[in-house]
């Protein structure tokens, strides 16, 4: 910290943050201001996973052109300083919300909270990629056909968290249809509600944190990934399938859609059947994984069984977008 961080003084403590199933993240407080470190876990690790260096890659590159990202401060790759590599970035002082039907905020606030994600994420699928530093933050071209390999490799090369009918028969769907078109852009990767903090009274996000998932993708697959909080009943990773949502104040999964839609300049979303399957399939896998590092002793969170309890419901929810 006194080589790396301008305007550093100690002394420094440190905690952990609940929260980062995949990364574990901590509170630095110092004398003069806190800061965040997020570092790879100890121990056997999926090759690929955990990438803390492209993380601070991509945060600093969008804070440059204004996202709402934490500022970065320094990047070490020597595993001999903590045990593992890390960053250290900004404290953001906002609100953290778990459940996306915000319970905690008024009613006539949360269309408004839901306008605030919706403008966020199409700002990023609008930033030029090679405009941005981040050209080759990716491979471009066929999405889905690597991104689909990608995770039925992960979960196929984990046999400690055991099989499921419904991701093998996914395995098999994923492939036979994807749609036409190709597009680019910067994506997050787990763009929701949780991975994000918001202004402390005003219903703006002011950052988007957890990027270890990103990279240059389709956007559809990302706007998707955010939009299947529709299709998830309550209590099932914040769902809200089922709630009274204009009771509640919330856009209905139509409005957000054309939200999106008008925002990027879309006229619609054709197979979004596709792009929801993919999206629940990808996060079946990514919550598979999470049950291998539990199996294995190595998962951060006290979320993680949790997490895992919700495996079986959510690879046949993915499922279930393909009928």
């Amino acid at each position: 910290m006194d080589d790396h961080v301008p305007d550093f003084r100690g002394p420094l403590s440190v905690s952990q943050f609940d929260g980062g199933q995949s990364n574990p993240t901590y509170r630095l407080r110092t004398a003069g201001r806190d800061y965040v470190l997020r570092r790879k876990p100890p121990g056997v690790l999926v090759k690929g996973a955990h990438a803390v260096d492209r993380e601070f890659r991509v945060i600093s590159a969008l804070h440059a052109t204004g996202f709402p990202v934490p500022a970065p401060f320094g990047l070490c790759l020597d595993d001999a300083v903590i045990g593992t590599s890390f960053y250290v970035m900004e404290m953001v002082e906002g609100r953290s919300f778990r459940d996306t039907a915000f319970p905690e905020v008024p009613r006539d606030e949360r269309a408004a909270m839901f306008e605030a994600m919706n403008a966020t994420i199409a700002r990023l699928h609008a930033i030029d990629p090679v405009a941005a530093g981040l050209g080759d933050f990716g491979r471009q071209g066929n999405y889905f056909e690597r991104q689909v390999g990608r995770w039925s490799r992960q979960y196929l090369e984990d046999p400690e968290a055991g099989r499921l009918a419904a991701m093998d028969a996914l395995i098999e769907w994923l492939p036979a249809n994807i749609p036409a078109g190709d597009d680019c852009t910067i994506v997050h990767g787990d763009f929701r509600c949780d991975n994000m903090l918001f202004h402390p009274r005003e219903p703006r996000v002011i950052a988007v944190l957890d990027w270890e998932l990103s990279t240059l993708g389709h956007p559809l697959a990302d706007f998707a990934y955010h939009l299947m909080i529709y299709r998830m009943p309550p209590g099932f990773s914040t769902g809200l399938a089922g709630l009274d949502l204009p009771a509640l104040g919330i856009p209905d999964e139509e409005r957000y859609v054309e939200a999106y839609c008008r925002r990027t300049g879309r006229d619609g979303i054709d197979r979004l059947d596709f792009y929801l399957a993919f999206s629940l399939f990808r996060l079946a896998a990514i919550i598979h994984g999470i049950k291998g590092r539990l199996l294995r002793g190595t998962a951060s969170s006290s979320q993680a069984e949790l997490a895992v309890e919700q495996l079986d419901r959510i690879a046949a929810l993915a499922l279930a977008q393909t009928r």
